[in-house]
């Protein structure tokens, strides 16, 4: 997470032509299907990496280490990027692990509007 808890950490490369924001937008149409929230502001991606050839390395984690949809919410993540990003490398990271002190205010109230408490 960014020092501020509001998102990833991002490096962008000096020569890259895309913009962390446009790749960010592109995730925040991705959503965690059992939670029903967008991946960013449910804080599961902790780093991005932007190189000057617009190759996007994302260290991101899911809730669970053994959840069954990790297959899926790749395949769900390239689709979101496709048209976005030269390339994307995901590394999945399982520490440290999530937690619900990683979800942002605006990740907050969504799940407070599904009913959860958070």
């Amino acid at each position: 997470m960014g020092a501020d808890g509001s998102g990833p950490s991002v490096t962008v490369a000096p020569q890259a032509t895309l913009s962390a924001e446009a790749v960010t937008e592109a995730l925040r149409k991705v959503t965690d299907p059992e939670l029903g929230i967008d991946i960013v502001n449910l804080g599961l991606v902790y780093r991005m990496d932007i190189d000057d050839n617009d190759l996007v390395t994302l260290d991101m984690t899911l809730t669970s280490v053994t959840c069954p949809l990790a297959n899926q919410i790749e395949g769900i993540i390239r689709s979101a990027v496709d048209g976005v990003v030269t390339d994307l490398l995901i590394n999945w990271v399982w520490s440290p692990p999530w937690g619900a002190e990683k979800i942002t205010p605006e990740g907050r109230k969504q799940l407070l509007a599904l009913g959860f408490k958070v």
